[in-house]
């Protein structure tokens, strides 16, 4: 397990050593905020969303008493902060930003419940990456449904 949390702690290839992976995480309430502030460069669905999911992992975390998830935990939102923080403030911000996909090494050490959570985010965030061609084409034929139905009766 502990090679697990390392692995997971990492911001390279290199493993990070305890002291090393703490040197470079920011206490919980600035990276916190830093994490909103950034997300005020994102589209308005995303930045609803994104800002909802950093509360309530933040709030759930709260009482955790283990260093090594505490540490794990501030180590991958740093890790997050550390990509989206350049890619937004560049050159109008989300058009840059398109996220990345997740490393095969880190999926198989989620467990049933994260990989849970991940497909429920996934189905969440469909609608947000929809171009707007898409959902004025699924726009119209709901109300060409509708225009349907209407007349049946």
């Amino acid at each position: 397990m502990f090679a697990t949390v390392i692995r997971a702690a990492e911001t390279g290839r290199i493993p990070l050593s305890l002291s090393q992976a703490s040197a470079q995480v920011l206490p919980p309430l600035p990276l916190y905020r830093r994490l909103l502030r950034a997300h005020r460069l994102l589209p308005a669905e995303m930045r609803f969303m994104g800002d909802a999911y950093i509360k309530s992992e933040f709030r759930a975390t709260r009482s955790t008493d283990n260093p090594l998830h505490i540490m794990a935990f501030l180590t991958q939102w740093k890790r997050y902060l550390d990509e989206i923080e350049p890619a937004l403030k560049a050159d109008g911000g989300a058009a840059l930003w398109s996220g990345r996909k997740l490393d095969t090494e880190v999926m198989n050490t989620f467990s049933n419940e994260q990989v849970g959570q991940l497909y429920e985010l996934m189905h969440a965030t469909g609608e947000v990456w929809k171009t707007t061609e898409q959902l004025e084409q699924e726009a119209r034929d709901a109300e060409a449904a509708a225009g349907v139905k209407s007349e049946d009766k």
